[in-house]
């Protein structure tokens, strides 16, 4: 039997649907959504939770021509299906496959791509101001969780935004209730009064009439007019807040009653300024187990291996757990050492690794929101008041947080120590959340410590460094993988700020490599000693600053010099040590392997490391035809 949604190939054909038959859609997007994000992996809470919201938004607006701008993108998957994307859908996050977000090159239905939190209301206002000088009539809608709503970005774009008076509308998709629980029969009924035409346009008039009094009466009736509607709207509703910021405030509404949100936003649509609709959904709404347990189920992972990764996969590798399932029991070891060591984390407390510390240690950890430029400036008031904070924030989450760094910690030196999760090439959420920048804005950073660990039991000692110094900031930067090697019961190895190591000793060449690229350089390394090739490797696992007694020893040693890094070669790792290696003088040869100076798409990572160079046989093949040459 065919299903409804396989006759949508775009919006068109969503509004050609009988009004009676969209229930069924919704439910039929439902499962599909279950369907597909259960075998393929992807985002699936807020998928399931968007499903009447986006479709009447697609049956009240015409897209392309009308803008939604969706935050972050978990909310986009049903908006993909509805857009033509309904085919390719089982190909989500996969490499060659449709993104995991927004993305703007994929489609036009696609007007603002995101995959970091709080950008909606900023970009839509963008678009606002742009269909207002072109001329255009095109309608702009922002969707934004009440998640993102805390980022400082969405606070910012609101003051903005209302108060430039441009038309456009900001959907509060609240899944937790998190602003208000005020959902009832006086607030609907309040919603429809304040939305009614007639209202709206009798509201206008007496405020038209109100300006024809004389100055002096004419203040003190509009005062008092705006003190009553004021008064009522507070009464039934909260929203005073956006009322405050020159939002027009409309809500809180059942999200997952379809018709009502069809008339609410029929009635919007063309209501002049800036609007909020507060919007109340449950989140993995239609699926028991996303609505009992929302945070495990915000995203889930695949069992689909990709054909072309098992080739990928290195014979032998580790079972080591993966560096993230780390953290929280090397900060509970930290803990016990030193009472003052607390930890912080911007709304990823499970993604960075955290929970079991937080569960444990709720007086040593904060969760600030998706607000990292706080974290790094709430972090360094705590330095600053004697505690050790360890923030732990995305790589390229903490790009978000880079003035911060620089103005709040770095120029107090203040030693605050941060856990790069994510670092390198992150696989399936792609270009927006691959750590490709960190070595080169952090190495800018003044007194900045920046190391990388080779496995687990290098994190640990590298933890334990940060926490030992105490003079100025210390990132530590490590990949979403496997850790390598671990041994739960080895203690904590002193290491000196600034020291490589020496783990394969050759005469042909040296590779420098950086973090989880040593186990990649050590099989290269293998790989040509077959061919009668000899390498030295080494354990570049601090990156700032450099070791300079061994890499003047390695010049004297070798006739080429490679370094290799999981990051961008513009001013990374390799630009500092090409910088050296002039300033010693050095005549011989020298090679970078790094990413390329573009985005690189998502894809499981061990096929994108390959498809970039970054894996022992295609560094292999490098060294050799450099040496060939």
């Amino acid at each position: 039997m065919s299903r409804i949604i396989e006759g949508i190939g775009g919006p068109a054909d969503l509004k050609a649907i009988p009004e009676e038959e969209l229930e069924g859609v919704c439910r039929e997007l439902r499962e599909y959504v279950v369907e597909v994000i259960t075998a393929v992996g992807g985002h699936l809470g807020a998928s399931l939770g968007v499903v009447e919201l986006t479709v009447a938004l697609h049956r009240v607006f015409d897209s392309p021509r009308d803008v939604f701008c969706w935050d972050v993108g978990h909310q986009g998957y049903i908006h993909k299906i509805l857009t033509g994307r309904r085919e390719r859908f089982p190909t989500i996050r996969q490499h060659g496959g449709l993104s995991g977000f927004l993305k703007r090159s994929e489609s036009e239905h696609d007007h603002f791509g995101a995959g970091h939190a709080s950008t909606s209301i900023s970009a839509a206002l963008g678009f606002a101001e742009a269909s207002r000088r072109s001329g255009s009539e095109r309608h702009v809608v922002a969707v934004i969780g009440d998640g993102a709503m805390s980022g400082g970005l969405a606070f910012e774009g609101l003051n903005n935004a209302g108060n430039s008076q441009r038309d456009l509308l900001v959907i509060l998709n609240d899944n937790n209730m998190s602003i208000s629980p005020n959902v009832g029969a006086l607030s609907r009924y309040f919603t429809e009064v304040t939305t009614s035409p007639l209202l709206n346009r009798l509201r206008d008039q007496v405020w038209d009439a109100l300006g024809k009094l004389p100055a002096a009466s004419r203040r003190m009736a509009r005062d008092m007019a705006h003190r009553v509607e004021e008064s009522m709207r507070t009464m039934v509703v909260p929203g005073m807040f956006f009322d405050e910021l020159g939002f027009r405030y409309f809500g809180p509404v059942d999200g997952h009653d379809l018709t009502g949100l069809i008339r609410l936003l029929e009635r919007l649509r063309d209501l002049r300024g800036p609007k909020v609709l507060h919007v109340l959904t449950v989140k993995g709404k239609g699926l028991s187990e996303a609505e009992r347990d929302p945070v495990s189920y915000h995203g889930v992972g695949s069992k689909v291996v990709p054909s072309d990764l098992a080739e990928l996969q290195p014979e032998g590798r580790s079972s080591a757990p993966s560096y993230n399932d780390l953290v929280s029991g090397l900060l509970e070891d930290a803990l016990q050492r030193d009472k003052r060591v607390v930890a912080i984390t911007a709304a990823m407390s499970e993604g960075t690794g955290l929970k079991e510390f937080a569960d444990r240690h709720p007086d040593h950890f904060f969760d600030v929101g998706i607000a990292e430029g706080h974290a790094v400036t709430f972090a360094a008031g705590l330095a600053a008041g004697g505690l050790r904070p360890v923030a732990c924030i995305y790589s390229t989450f903490l790009q978000r947080a880079y003035d911060h760094l620089v103005h709040d910690v770095a120029l107090q030196r203040l030693p605050v120590v941060f856990l790069l999760d994510r670092a390198g090439l992150v696989g399936a959420d792609g270009p927006t959340h691959h750590g490709s920048l960190d070595l080169a804005y952090l190495s800018s950073v003044p007194g900045m410590v920046l190391a990388a660990p080779r496995n687990g039991n290098e994190l640990r000692d590298l933890l334990h460094c940060a926490l030992a110094q105490d003079q100025g900031p210390f990132a530590i930067r490590y990949p979403k993988d496997n850790s390598f090697a671990w041994d739960p019961a080895a203690p904590a190895r002193e290491l000196a700020v600034g020291s490589w190591e020496l783990l394969r000793e050759g005469r042909d060449a040296a590779l420098l490599a950086v973090g989880a690229m040593v186990e990649e350089a050590l099989q290269a390394a293998e790989l040509l000693a077959e061919r009668k090739i000899s390498l030295s490797v080494v354990n570049a696992r601090f990156v700032k600053p450099l070791d300079g007694f061994l890499l003047e020893r390695l010049c004297a040693s070798h006739p080429l010099l490679v370094c290799i890094e999981e990051g961008t070669g513009v001013n990374g790792f390799g630009a500092m040590v090409r910088m050296r290696l002039d300033e010693l003088g050095f005549a011989g040869r020298f090679l970078s392997l790094t990413l390329p100076d573009d985005a690189v798409e998502h894809g499981e990572r061990r096929v994108l490391l390959d498809q970039v160079g970054l894996t022992g046989p295609r560094i292999a093949d490098r060294v050799r035809g450099e040496l060939d040459r």
